[in-house]
């Protein structure tokens, strides 16, 4: 991916801006297409008057924007909505709210039913964590009006809060790789790419070519972007978008989001690979693709099992003498466990990150370790089709200066939290034993799991019995 993304960014990036420069010069402002910005909400009062204003705010003439409150919320969100939102009507902004009598459909269901009375042809939307940059409808509406084809428009996400803790530097990492060397391979060599749920414009037109928001999946984004681009439409990525968001501050919101987000990819290759694969219009190469993209969470049950069949190999398994099939599974080991660091850092490089990439990459590794026994649940409940609600990803308001806790809370699970500890002492466990058997370099691997896991494990324990005690705490409304 990252090679994919090298060959080809200088030359898209410039095209893309020279796409967007020539449309504008010239410009009728009053040939320009209606736009409806979606800001879907539920329980988010430390973010919602936050992304409001950010959207009132657009680089774009007010007589051809509306802006859609979707509020879900049950909680006094619903208050500041309705005070920010009347303030905003009064000096003549075209807003509204729009509220449903249930969560039927959770995401996918309010964006559908907001979408029946949207007045845009195009529809911007962004989630409660972001905040909207000026210039996001300058860009976008520049590179799919004249696109009849293009369905989507895709900006980078940014981080707002990114050196609010070690958490956060570490995901940053990783989001930065998949918005620079996933993202911008798949876009400009034209492979299937997915919205990412949030900072995209979409054709009205192609949402409803797709067969429109569908909610029988938790990742609604995942899944529309793979059907539209099914019946013959384009997802284009905007590098240069930059889209800040607040990042999960703490391992209780990053676990929920990363299971459902594990959960939902599974969900949507369950639903779309068999038609994919049966498609003629798809290259194989592309299908090949398609079924890694939607099912790379797997590797999470794989690394699980790892986990457990370690020691055992070790103790007994016979060593294998053949020195030439030593020789290919080291190749393969030091392989995999190279080529993350060099995606992140080659990003981190165009970024202008490159350092900072490359010295967060081990607590970028702990998370990954962390994750894997949480996402692999979620993996297994997808196979064997075991549904669940979607649970919003609680934030807290953070800031570039200013770090905050946030007064929304999530019940992890005590069991899962209780197997974390318990797996992450097995592998520590392991680790000594394979110092002692002499077998360093695998021992290292393996302390890796140990630290994710135990760093994951106690502190979701923690956050258990700290929920416990503390009266009065605002529940999640999952």
């Amino acid at each position: 991916m990252l090679i994919l993304f090298l060959s080809k960014q200088k030359g898209n990036r410039k095209e893309i801006n020279d796409r967007v420069d020539c449309f504008w010069q010239g410009k009728d402002i009053s040939t320009l297409p209606t736009v409806t910005v979606q800001l879907p909400i539920f329980n988010e009062a430390e973010v919602a008057e936050r992304l409001i204003r950010s959207a009132v705010a657009l680089d774009y003439p007010s007589d051809k924007l509306e802006i859609q409150v979707i509020d879900d919320s049950n909680d006094d969100t619903c208050k500041i909505v309705d005070g920010v939102v009347r303030e905003l009507k009064n000096k003549g902004c075209d807003i509204c709210v729009i509220r449903r009598d249930s969560r039927h459909d959770f995401k996918a269901g309010a964006l559908a039913n907001a979408m029946k009375v949207a007045k845009g042809e195009y529809i911007a939307i962004f989630d409660a964590d972001f905040i909207i940059p000026e210039n996001f409808l300058y860009r976008t509406i520049a590179l799919i009006d004249d696109y009849p084809k293009t369905a989507c428009i895709q900006g980078r996400w940014e981080h707002i809060n990114k050196n609010e803790n070690w958490l956060t530097r570490a995901q940053s990492v990783g989001i930065d790789g998949h918005f620079t060397a996933e993202q911008g391979a798949r876009s400009y060599n034209n492979i299937f790419m997915n919205f990412n749920g949030t900072a995209g414009l979409w054709r009205k037109s192609a949402i409803l070519a797709g067969g429109g928001w569908q909610g029988d999946t938790l990742t609604e984004d995942l899944d529309l972007s793979y059907r539209v681009q099914l019946e013959g439409f384009k997802i284009e990525y905007d590098f240069d978008l930059k889209c800040p968001a607040e990042i999960p501050n703490n391992i209780t919101s990053l676990k929920s989001q990363q299971k459902r987000w594990a959960k939902g990819s599974i969900e949507t290759a369950k639903k779309l690979m068999p038609r994919i694969i049966r498609s003629k219009q798809v290259p194989f190469l592309h299908k090949v693709e398609a079924f890694l993209h939607l099912t790379h969470y797997t590797v999470a049950m794989l690394m699980a099992i790892l986990c457990l069949c370690t020691l055992p190999v070790l103790l007994w398994i016979p060593m294998i003498n053949t020195t030439w099939i030593l020789a290919v599974i080291w190749s393969i080991i030091v392989i995999s466990a190279i080529a993350p660091c060099v995606m992140y850092t080659g990003s981190g490089i165009v970024l202008k990150r490159g350092f900072f990439a490359l010295s967060h990459f081990p607590a970028m590794l702990s998370v990954g370790t962390g994750l894997c026994l949480n996402n692999a649940l979620a993996v297994f409940e997808a196979i064997i089709g075991i549904k669940s609600p979607f649970v919003r990803t609680p934030k807290s308001g953070s800031e570039i200066d200013v770090s905050k806790k946030g007064r929304y809370s999530l019940d992890s699970s005590l069991l899962l939290a209780i197997v974390e500890v318990v797996l992450g002492i097995y592998c520590a466990g392991t680790f000594i034993i394979y110092l002692q058997a002499g077998k360093h370099i695998f021992g290292f691997f393996i302390a890796a799991y140990a630290v994710g896991l135990l760093t994951f494990g106690i502190t979701s324990l923690k956050q258990q019995l700290f929920s416990s005690l503390k009266a009065g705490s605002i529940p999640s409304g999952s």
